[in-house]
């Protein structure tokens, strides 16, 4: 079994805290408390690039943080508690439990699981198994996301659906072949013209989709004048999103069994920097600031769940909330 390093028993309790000091060294200690994973899966884990995260691992291994095993060409890493020092252990056992309710760190938590599921079907990590093998080849014949969209054949073709801040329409191409009609909606003009720019070069038919300049605040739409309404990545750049709720509520109907709100968006995080570099007025959202919001605009029948992280991707988590006309 791997032994601690022997140099840490030389090194001072200063010393030691200033190997921790790094907040993604902190993380990853975190992780590999819970869980052994290889460098590649820790990486996707902490959404840093391979390069950074060999760096931290390398301080974390040579000061005796962590053990490392090799099989076949991967490395894996995990903390081992009982092989820490007295002072290591003290020092790790007085921060981690601080870690445990950070966003940071419910965000790691979920990537490890998607992780940890894709490492169960890949083949060359599960030892062959049958499973593993079919989603492979699965996935190299028809790529990973026919299931997804093939899933929207279960909406009822009868729908008028609105799809609010459209943008360049990615919605409204996945939408429009399932349903009797698609307003998209969005502020901008240009984004208004990529939609439909977007949508020719994919050859989609817009006999039926209806293209409509306006705030989601106050929508140029008559009320009850659609069956289900989606919002996809919008409401953390909106100053009153409950404002735009509430519209997104006056525009439904619940004839033909609609009355259906989706809105899909960020996790709550701390990531600032978002509001410089991309506008962002809200940080995301808790389930409980969603589900207030969602209420106080008159939706009823309320769920939410967090999506599965795509672990190539660099962003927090997100969630998807669907709620009813009450």
């Amino acid at each position: 079994m791997a032994k601690t390093s022997p140099n840490t028993t030389t090194l001072s309790a200063a010393e030691l805290l200033n190997q921790l000091s790094d907040p993604i060294r902190l993380r990853m200690m975190r992780i590999l408390c819970l869980h052994e994973l290889a460098v590649g899966e820790l990486v996707k884990v902490m959404q840093i690039p391979q390069s950074s995260g060999s760096r931290h691992l390398k301080v974390l291994s040579e000061g005796g943080w962590v053990v490392k095993r090799s099989v076949g060409p991967a490395t894996f890493y995990r903390v081992v508690l009982d092989e820490l020092s007295a002072t290591m252990r003290g020092i790790w056992l007085a921060v981690r439990d601080d870690l445990d309710g950070l966003a940071e760190s419910v965000g790691d938590d979920q990537r490890v699981r998607s992780v940890l599921s894709e490492r169960m079907t890949d083949s060359s990590t599960f030892f062959g198994e049958h499973a593993g093998e079919w989603d492979g080849m699965r996935n190299d014949l028809f790529g990973q996301h026919f299931t997804d969209r093939a899933m929207l054949g279960l909406i009822d073709p009868r729908w008028r659906v609105a799809d609010l801040g459209c943008g360049t329409g990615n919605c409204t191409e996945l939408l429009s072949p399932w349903v009797e009609g698609v307003v998209a909606v969005d502020r901008s003009a240009e984004m208004l013209d990529g939609a439909r720019s977007r949508l020719k070069t994919a050859q989609v038919g817009t006999d039926h989709i209806e293209f409509v300049q306006g705030e989601l605040t106050d929508l140029p739409m008559k009320d009850q004048s659609v069956d289900a309404a989606v919002c996809v990545l919008v409401l953390h750049h909106l100053v009153d999103p409950v404002s735009a709720l509430k519209e997104m509520r006056r525009v439904l109907s619940t004839q033909r069994g609609g009355g259906v709100a989706m809105i899909v968006d960020m996790c709550e995080h701390t990531n600032s920097e978002y509001r410089r570099s991309m506008g962002h007025a809200h940080l995301g959202f808790s389930q409980e600031r969603m589900t207030g919001m969602l209420k106080e605009a008159g939706f009823g029948g309320i769920r939410m769940n967090t999506l599965r992280p795509d672990t190539s991707s660099s962003g927090p988590p997100l969630f998807a909330a669907v709620a009813r006309v009450d």
